[in-house]
């Protein structure tokens, strides 16, 4: 329950509706956490000023800032009861995600959580490049926020990959349970686990004729329901709330979230940087595109971000 103690919301300077303040406060209700309300702006507009001196230019900087930190408190002050610990901090930065996760680094906040951005017509989610940028780089905790309530006995959907032999992974796997059964006693929850085998590879079928697809299938849904048997027993969670299904991550994940009307889905990113940060899409990045609730993306332990030079 201690765990998250200081939470890092990233303020939408698009509109007054904060999602992400709102479910900040909702969880630092249930933690005590304290939360630093924070912005990231940039305009060119005031940096083109070629006319003006240095010190004018940094006037009008400042007088920008401070405007935007009076919006963020009025905000503030019309979600908080005043029981909570709420700082506001507005940066001039031209790279909203560098300028977050220098926060982090600098002050080890527990989790960034961040609103995401809904396409009114086509009624999905968008998401802009800081949110690729947290989820590929961030050190902590990244929960992206979309417009699902966390009602009291809501369902949390912890997406792990059992099938696979390296310890990364399996530590992954561990650290997604783990934080799902941590964030389940703070918002009242019940842990679903989830994974996802891929079928018969099509080429392997045609080009083999004699190779037996039902057998191979059979044969990858015992081993992975093995191993989920195996890791759910070690969490003590229910065999009810265990599931194995074929197909690709992305779909399986997106049914069972859909079937379960899950309030959160949590999942693990590789974390890759440079031209392997690509390949992060095939999995996680895909999933959290059709997920329909907030999504919690962890890191493997000991991740290291790009932007942490020391």
């Amino acid at each position: 329950m201690e765990k998250y103690q200081k939470i890092l919301v990233v303020i939408d300077p698009t509109t007054d509706e904060q999602k992400a303040l709102k479910r900040a406060i909702e969880l630092a209700k249930k933690t005590g956490a304290s939360i630093t309300a924070f912005l990231s702006i940039f305009d060119f507009s005031y940096e083109m000023t070629t006319m003006l001196s240095k010190d004018e230019r940094e006037v009008m900087r400042q007088s920008v800032i401070t405007d935007k930190l009076q919006w963020i408190d009025t905000a503030i002050d019309a979600l908080n009861d005043g029981n909570l610990t709420i700082e506001s901090k507005v940066v001039w930065h031209n790279r909203p995600f560098e300028s977050i996760i220098n926060e982090v680094l600098e002050y080890n906040f527990d989790i960034v959580v961040k609103g995401t951005h809904q396409h009114d017509k086509l009624k999905s989610v968008i998401f802009t490049p800081t949110d690729w940028h947290l989820l590929r780089k961030c050190p902590c905790p990244v929960l992206l926020v979309k417009d699902h309530l966390w009602p009291e006995n809501g369902k949390i959907l912890a997406a792990i990959n059992v099938g696979s032999d390296e310890e990364e992974h399996q530590l992954l796997n561990d650290k997604i349970t783990e934080e799902s059964l941590n964030l389940s006693k703070i918002i009242k929850a019940q842990v679903h686990l989830i994974n996802s085998f891929p079928g018969t590879p099509v080429n392997i079928a045609i080009e083999i004729p004699e190779f037996n697809s039902s057998e191979y299938n059979d044969a990858m849904l015992k081993h992975h329901q093995e191993a989920m048997t195996e890791h759910a027993q070690r969490f003590n969670i229910a065999p009810e709330r265990v599931s194995v299904e074929e197909g690709l991550p992305e779909d399986v994940i997106e049914n069972a979230a859909n079937k379960l009307d899950a309030e959160l889905v949590v999942l693990g990113t590789v974390g890759r940087t440079g031209i392997s940060a690509a390949f992060i899409g095939n999995t996680a990045e895909h999933v959290i595109d059709r997920l329909n609730c907030d999504v919690l993306a962890l890191k493997p332990e000991g991740y290291i971000s790009p932007l942490d030079y020391d």
